[in-house]
């Protein structure tokens, strides 16, 4: 078989990947409801490009609407490597079905890499650039100029995907990698903001201008940078896909914590000591969960320190992504991780009920860590008592639970340590985890609305507390409907295990 050959048997691999899958029946809701998004958000971008030379032309008089755009490439590659998060994977997730196979690995990684380039997905930003060129450069510059003007733009988006996918793969070993794009994006948009001038508006300008010229000198240093960023993606994924496939991690003899002051509750202190454990000790949940912590700091701070988020519904929004955020890294997945070890937690009929109570009471522990970094923002008259009150006993009374009922459902194993090649969720779980971040606030605004402030609050603080009480039932009931189904339950968990 030559290497044309192994493309399309790969491709076609590939395609027929998610169809094999068991959950592609009931992740055709969500593939709908992609297609639907992605139509919305390319029209929007489409009549921005309509609109925006207009208002270029009447708000920079005797300046192309061009020009003021290309002095903003630095902003639109932002806005494209952050959500470049939601949607791309890296190439190691794509190559590891083959790494056992007589294929080499450079092949493979060649192959991904090549596609990361060619991938459609770098053109969806000409919804956009296309109408907006049509109407602001090729009736100036010429047809031609539009094309090479294209040209430049696709090429500096290229660049900016390798650089995500390198900054990806570095953020699974480690999540304080997220700090690197947030200060090098961070520093860049001081620096264009921060000055009376924007002292990198001529630059990217020049640099665009001279892609319209067919400058071949900078499509050569262009080319140059993306060859650079190929072949630094090309040795790290090399590397890491080899690492996670061969198991191989550093080792340090340590002593574990015992946690002894939990021995007092029994078989409770035990699963309380497994949700510690979990947090600490595997990969893919320690990661997410001090990647929260570092989300739920940035906002406290940029809130405390400026005026951006003072608005009423971005107030609103941080205190409740701060109060769910951590919960909901575990529960919307709420035993996916235990699928792994399944069959032990079995071995006893009234385990899963005090694994149920006991993930409960933890993770309303957890809502401890908000409230103290919330609590400066009580204190100056940011953010009202009520509302630290309100959402507080609503995220513990009321989407506590709502998350908790996946626990009946859920039947797909998720990884604890692999990360770069394992799945993440199912389409429910994304749709509960939109519903559970807006309904709350939806709620709270409607009642504001009819009965005034702080009453809005004051019916979310009794709606929780009154969840909070009824625990015992509610979580009796989950615990019965999923030894209904534990057998189909069992079986899901034992077909998605890696």
């Amino acid at each position: 078989m030559n290497k044309y050959q192994l493309y399309k048997l790969i491709r076609q691999n590939d395609e027929l990947k998610d169809k094999r899958h068991p959950m592609f029946d009931r992740n055709r809701f969500l593939k709908v409801m992609a297609i639907i998004t992605v139509l919305y958000y390319a029209a929007i971008l489409i009549l921005m490009g309509v609109l925006l030379p207009m208002a270029f032309s009447e708000t920079y008089n005797g300046v192309a609407a061009f020009h003021v755009l290309d002095g903003g490439v630095i902003y639109l590659l932002i806005v494209d490597f952050w959500m470049r998060l939601l949607v791309q994977e890296t190439p190691a997730q794509r190559g590891r079905p083959y790494a056992l196979l007589p294929i080499r690995r450079s092949f493979l990684m060649h192959l991904y890499l090549s596609r990361t380039a060619l991938s459609w997905g770098n053109l969806y930003w000409f919804f956009f650039l296309l109408p907006f060129g049509l109407i602001s450069v090729a009736p100036i510059m010429g047809w031609s100029a539009l094309i090479l003007w294209l040209l430049g733009w696709w090429l500096l988006i290229v660049i900016n995907a390798y650089f995500y996918l390198y900054i990806r793969s570095l953020m699974t070993r480690h999540v304080l990698w997220f700090l690197l794009p947030l200060a090098i994006h961070a520093a860049l948009v001081l620096i264009m903001l921060l000055p009376k001038e924007n002292v990198l508006d001529i630059p990217q300008t020049v640099l665009m201008f001279r892609y319209m010229q067919g400058n071949v000198l900078t499509f050569l240093l262009t080319l140059l940078v993306a060859a650079l960023a190929y072949w630094l993606c090309y040795r790290q994924q090399m590397k890491m896909v080899y690492d996670e496939v061969a198991q191989k991690e550093e080792v340090q003899m340590k002593h574990a914590a015992q946690m002894s002051f939990l021995d007092r509750y029994g078989a409770m202190g035990e699963y309380l000591k497994l949700e510690i454990k979990m947090r600490l000790r595997n990969k893919n949940i320690r990661t997410s969960f001090f990647a929260l912590l570092l989300i739920m700091l940035m906002f406290c701070l940029i809130t405390y320190f400026t005026d951006v988020y003072d608005g009423s519904f971005m107030s609103s929004f941080i205190c409740l992504y701060c109060y769910i955020g951590l919960g909901m890294t575990t529960l919307i997945a709420v035993m996916c991780h235990e699928g792994n070890y399944i069959d032990g937690l079995m071995a006893r009929r009234e385990s899963i009920q005090q694994l149920l109570l006991s993930k409960y009471y933890f993770n309303c522990l957890l809502l401890l860590l908000p409230f103290l970094l919330l609590l400066p923002l009580v204190i100056i008259g940011k953010m009202s008592v009520w509302m630290n009150l309100g959402y507080l006993l609503f995220t513990a009374g009321v989407l506590y639970p709502i998350c908790f009922q996946m626990a009946v459902y859920n039947h797909e194993t998720l990884p604890l340590n692999q990360k770069i090649t394992s799945r993440q969720g199912n389409w429910v779980q994304q749709v509960l985890s939109m519903l559970i971040l807006f309904l709350p606030i939806g709620i709270e605004k409607l009642a504001t609305l009819l009965l005034g402030d702080p009453w809005g609050f004051v019916m979310l603080a009794l709606t929780g507390a009154i969840g909070i009480a009824l625990h015992p039932l509610w979580l009796a009931n989950i615990y019965k409907r999923f030894m209904q189904r534990r057998h189909i339950n069992m079986e899901g968990f034992r077909a998605t295990r890696q």
